[in-house]
């Protein structure tokens, strides 16, 4: 069963294999795991923990979601811990959540492919546009906004006799349709609005971009072992990977950071291709830019000279009457 489960696990790790790899992991819960040992139990139980997770950060789309579907009902049925069964609940909801949210868009795009497929030159659409995304609002509103800063800035003394900003209308639209879309609770609100807003506001220096990359050369060096039940026991019972909040089982690879934390490998090398830094307790990989490492560097040096002349002044050296 181990070798049938550690197989299933790598299909489902490929998106090609994803799909059938649920389809056996379902026939497998139906047929087997009534009369499995309580160890091989718990193996399968954590294989559709990690089917489920891996629907949640990776396999979206909602065909993979009606395949998990059937998977966590079938698993429902033969569980008995009711943690186990709780977890399955939630799961349950969320394919439910999702394939829900399709098939209330689908009578809408059915009723716009019975409309015209094209218009004519000179004809026009009756259809009321939809609703900007908000991201791509916020993201207009903040450009106006710092054009605005920058013109203040080069024109000082046109300003008004009033401190009070005037909002150009299009700004005042922008701002109102914002609102709007966060009080009417759109789904799509939210969805790339901060990843919109830093970068305006990166754009306009307003904000300091965030560290480099880790060194590629560091994060090969990062160790990759398998879980064991002695490690399991040294790391305390039930240990989860911080990025991807699954628990650790038996056989998972995990990779370690100089400062001891554990993660899967494929959930840290999208965290250390943009960032240098440990999820958990920021301890800092080296990176490939030379000046953020000169800049570092400085800092550490500043900060010793600081501490050291603080501690001098407290121990009255070096001060002259």
């Amino acid at each position: 069963m181990e070798d049938v489960l550690a197989d299933l696990q790598k299909q489902l790790a490929k998106k090609n294999t994803f799909e059938g790899a649920i389809s056996s992991l379902t026939q497998i819960v139906s047929d087997l795991y009534p009369q499995a040992s309580p160890s091989d139990q718990k193996s399968i139980y954590t294989t559709v923990c990690r089917a489920a997770t891996l629907l949640k950060t990776r396999y979206t789309a909602v065909g993979f979601w009606m395949a998990g579907l059937q998977l966590f009902e079938a698993t429902q049925k033969v569980v008995s811990k009711p943690e186990e069964k709780e977890s399955m609940k939630s799961y349950i909801a969320k394919a439910c959540e999702i394939i829900g949210d399709l098939q209330q868009e689908t009578p809408a795009v059915q009723q716009a492919g019975r409309g015209p497929g094209f218009l004519f030159e000179g004809q026009l659409t009756v259809d009321p546009e939809p609703p900007r995304p908000a991201w791509l609002v916020a993201h207009n509103l903040l450009t106006a906004l710092v054009s605005e800063h920058e013109q203040r800035n080069a024109n000082p003394g046109q300003t008004s006799g009033t401190n009070a900003p005037q909002l150009d209308p299009f700004m005042t639209d922008d701002l109102v349709e914002l609102m709007m879309q966060r009080e009417n609770g759109l789904s799509d609100f939210g969805t790339g609005l901060e990843e919109a807003i830093e970068a305006t506001l990166q754009e306009a220096g307003a904000m300091p971009r965030g560290t480099p990359p880790a060194s590629k050369e560091e994060v090969a060096k990062l160790p990759v072992h398998d879980v064991t039940e002695s490690l399991l026991k040294q790391l305390g019972g039930e240990v989860e990977c911080c990025v991807c909040r699954e628990q650790l089982a038996i056989g998972d690879q995990m990779q370690e950071m100089p400062c001891k934390h554990q993660y899967h490998p494929d959930c840290l090398k999208p965290w250390l291709d943009e960032r240098n830094s440990c999820p958990i307790c920021r301890f800092e990989l080296r990176t490939d830019d030379h000046d953020y490492e000169s800049k570092k560097e400085r800092d550490k040096e500043f900060e010793e000279e600081r501490k050291g002349a603080e501690n001098a002044v407290r121990g009255g050296e070096f001060m002259y009457i």
